[in-house]
């Protein structure tokens, strides 16, 4: 069975950087994440590891473990959102108390998608995948990311819907931020395999492909035990979103997937748009999707909101998921049973 945190108002928002911290030229920029979170009505007590970057880390592996497991045991705090992701979290798992969590949530996508899956398939408690609290440094948020607290205060036992959004940001701009952080110019347009009208439902995990991989092989990376301790067998939709791969690294990822069982009993996979996919030797992203189609024959579903190209849906994994798609558009019905 699965183990749903819940958000309420007025809770206090424990930052913590198990991957990157901040760089003190950005300490600004930051701060005006946590007045924003402040503005929303929440206290926020942020950690040492946060304010420090160095050598691709906001420190120790133990020391960033110390700072989280302390953090998950802090009956003061009640939700858990690193600034952003990183590159090196995978260094930490080893140091993790898992057995020791108190059920909370912790929000974030990138880097901390590592953490996020571990936890949930070595605990069942539930964890979200979706925007980082520097993202929601503006003034307001955009309709699909603002979703997250509805989200997070969704009661065990009840339901949350979600829309794919109607427009989505090509590409980054620092230097001209607006009033919702995002360029939001492109028209959004959900696709999918065999035809682009699809409805499947399972429940859900993924993250940023990128670095989940590495969990394959791992004690923390035991989706078969998670399967059949926590969710009873029931089909999984998987989440995936590319951040640096080839369409080559891509497909290989997939394959190593398929020969680790993590697609044994699998309704769906999803992917999030991506400005990486580069192609090789005529390689296509495109392509990729097709070869997992016809391996599998199942439903495969892309340019979703999720990852690197925002805005981006909050996934909980572990959740029961409906997903429809029709004519472009999509919907996530997250159950939390």
């Amino acid at each position: 069975m699965i183990t749903y945190p819940h958000l309420n108002k007025g809770d206090t928002v424990g930052v913590t950087a198990p991957s990157s911290g901040v760089p003190t030229e950005l300490h600004d920029m930051f701060k005006q994440a946590i007045n924003s979170m402040e503005r929303k009505g929440f206290n926020v007590e942020c950690g040492k590891t946060v304010w420090t970057q160095h050598k691709a880390k906001s420190d120790s592996a133990k020391k960033r473990a110390e700072e989280l497991n302390q953090f998950m045991n802090d009956d003061r705090i009640d939700l858990i959102i690193p600034p952003w992701g990183g590159e090196l979290l995978i260094e930490i798992l080893e140091y993790i108390n898992f057995e020791q969590f108190k059920p909370k949530w912790i929000l974030g996508y990138s880097d901390v998608s590592v953490l996020l899956l571990a936890i949930t398939l070595k605990t069942g408690i539930a964890t979200a995948h979706g925007t980082n609290i520097v993202d929601l440094r503006g003034e307001y948020s955009d309709v699909t990311t603002e979703k997250w607290q509805s989200v997070l205060t969704t009661k065990q036992g009840s339901s949350v819907k979600q829309y794919s959004s109607e427009k989505y940001q090509k590409e980054w701009q620092f230097d001209n931020p607006t009033p919702c952080v995002f360029h939001l110019t492109e028209d959004t347009d959900w696709k999918a395999l065999p035809n682009n009208n699809v409805s499947v439902q399972g429940r859900l995990l993924g993250g940023c492909v990128d670095v989940v991989r590495h969990l394959i092989g791992t004690p923390f990376g035991n989706v078969e035990q998670f399967q059949r301790d926590y969710i009873d067998d029931e089909p999984i939709v998987w989440y995936f979103e590319n951040c640096e791969l080839t369409t080559t690294d891509l497909r290989r990822t997939l394959v190593q997937m398929k020969l680790a069982r993590w697609f044994e009993n699998c309704s769906a996979i999803m992917f999030g748009r991506s400005t990486a996919n580069e192609v090789v030797e005529g390689y296509t992203i495109e392509d990729v999707y097709i070869d997992l189609f016809e391996e599998l024959n199942i439903p495969i579903i892309y340019d979703i909101d999720c990852g690197h190209v925002p805005p981006q849906l909050t996934l909980v994994n572990g959740s029961y998921a409906k997903i429809e798609v029709e004519n472009g558009k999509g919907n996530v019905v997250q159950i939390f049973k």
